[in-house]
Formats: C-alpha cells, structure tokens, sequence
C-alpha cells in the first residue's frame, strides 16, 4: 500500500502526481530525441496467423451464443471471438450473475488444446486436450475447496452436425475419475 501523498494547503498536484508528470515529461524528452537521431523504422511483414488445420479445430465455437439448459430453461449468453490469429477468447454471463471468461489455444509444442477459465466465482480452471471424432475433450484437474482433487472434463461438440447447435458438458469426479457428475450442460443456440 502506497500511503497518502503530503499536501500543501492550496496545492492541486500531489508529490506523487509530480512525479508522474515529471517521468511523463522524461518520456517525451526520451522518444522526441530518440526519434529525431534515428530514421524511422523499416516495416517489416505482418505476423503469419495460426493457419494450421489443428489451430481451427475449435471454430465451430466461434460466435454469439444464447444457452439454455437441457429442459430448454435460458442459463446465460456466450460470445466466442477469435483472437490472436488462432486463439479464442470465451466472454460468459450467466442467467445466475456469475461471469467468466477463457483463453483457447492450440499449442503446437505439446500438441493439443488448452483452456484457461477464471469467472466472478473465484474459480480457476486449467484444461487440456484434444478434438477428436468431432469432440473437443478438454480436462484438468484442481484442488477443491474441500482440499481433495476435483477433475473437470468438459466436451463441446456439434449437435446433429449442425453449425448452430453446439453443446457443452462439463463433469467433474472427487473420486479420481471412477464416477462423474455433470456440474454443466448446456445448449448453444447461435444468435441470427
């Protein structure tokens, strides 16, 4: 913690304001001379994007989604972007109040899918995987808040092959993977 900067009676900056303004004022000095002994620089190629089959395994995601539950009841909205030139970006709100958002990406070096989630809850989610016979399975396992191992599964896959029906099932086991409860399935709708 930074404590309260001193003031004078009638002073509008505050020591810590100067400073910023005089670092401000050093950057400037800094770019101006550097830039005024120096040509400008030569442009160089844009970046080459993921173009790989592997990078695009989970596009049938990409999209804005409305969910709802398997009874047909509305449990949130999901928009998927593209970013990066091969990620996807997950921004979640559900119908509950709870928040999320998750970075996809193919990783080349290891040869599969990861999945980080962080959502309002407080829940962090590290998930690997592979999309396989139309089913991106991505799993991981996590402390629970009891102390005992949680191991998430989650699978996305088309429904029917159609591009605008995907569904999503998420499992979890304390018991190592011998019996699994599903903590989420969902129906995505894609919005016209």
């Amino acid at each position: 913690m930074v404590p309260e900067p001193l003031r004078k009676k009638g002073d509008l900056m505050t020591n810590s304001g100067r400073f910023a303004a005089a670092l401000a004022a050093a950057g400037l000095a800094l770019t101006w001379s550097a830039s005024a002994e120096q040509p400008p620089p030569t442009p160089t190629a844009a970046p080459k994007h993921c173009v790989s089959a592997d990078h695009r395994q989970f596009d049938f995601w990409i999209g804005s989604w409305d969910v709802f539950g398997p009874k047909g009841k509305p449990v949130g909205a999901n928009e998927i972007r593209p970013i990066l030139g091969g990620a996807l970006q997950e921004n979640w709100t559900g119908a509950g109040g709870v928040s999320g958002t998750s970075l996809n990406a193919w990783d080349a070096g290891r040869g599969g899918w990861h999945q980080t989630w962080v959502d309002t809850g407080g829940d962090v989610l590290y998930l690997d995987g592979k999309f396989a016979d139309g089913r991106m399975v991505l799993s991981g396992s996590q402390k629970g808040a009891a102390g005992g191992a949680v191991d998430n599964r989650i699978t996305w896959e088309r429904i029917g092959g159609n591009p605008d029906r995907v569904r999503q099932l998420w499992e979890s086991s304390r018991d190592g993977g011998k019996t699994w409860t599903v903590s989420f399935d969902g129906i995505y709708v894609r919005r016209k």
